[in-house]
């Protein structure tokens, strides 16, 4: 599978979100500071309560995106994830090569991440279905994933998983 560069590393930044450590009061501000390359320069990554709680709902809706199991459901909670953006794209070269941003550079960082993840999300299943997203298989993990493979056939949100589990069917296999 093939997207736009911006438009992937959106993708990658929403499924870095929706992975993120729940069970760490402060992984929000964690997420942030090893996101930081996403806000415009300057953008205060300090969000009050209600924010940090708006920064989990965005993340949980993109895991309902990934679980969904048809079109109508994928639909409605991607709606449900766009409709909390604020799209202004604008064209930017800040890196030396044209490419949108979604979100308005004067935007909050909340914005800026909401609206980043939200487009980005919807662009691949868009252009390439709501099939491509996924919760792994492996016994115990859940992480979500894009499937890029070109058969679109992918399990497993890493190789470690994939190979963890193929594992544990061998042993499974060996006992019997």
């Amino acid at each position: 599978m093939d997207y736009d560069t911006y438009g992937s590393n959106a993708v990658e930044l929403a499924i870095d979100l929706a992975n993120g450590d729940r069970d760490d009061p402060a992984w929000v501000r964690a997420f942030l500071d090893s996101h930081d390359e996403w806000f415009t320069h300057g953008t205060a990554l300090e969000l009050s309560a209600q924010e940090v709680e708006r920064v989990a709902e965005t993340s949980e809706l993109i895991r309902a995106v990934a679980l969904a199991e048809s079109e109508p459901e994928v639909r409605d909670r991607l709606n449900a994830l766009l409709a909390l953006a604020s799209p202004k794209p604008y064209a930017t070269d800040h890196d030396g090569e044209l490419h949108l941003h979604y979100a308005r550079p004067d935007a909050g960082a909340l914005e800026q991440l909401t609206t980043t993840v939200a487009m980005g999300l919807s662009q691949v299943v868009v252009q390439h279905g709501w099939q491509r997203l996924g919760v792994c298989s492996a016994e115990g993990c859940g992480h979500v994933y894009v499937d890029t493979s070109r058969n679109a056939s992918r399990r497993y949100c890493s190789n470690t998983c994939a190979s963890r589990s193929t594992v544990a069917a061998y042993r499974a296999r060996q006992r019997v």
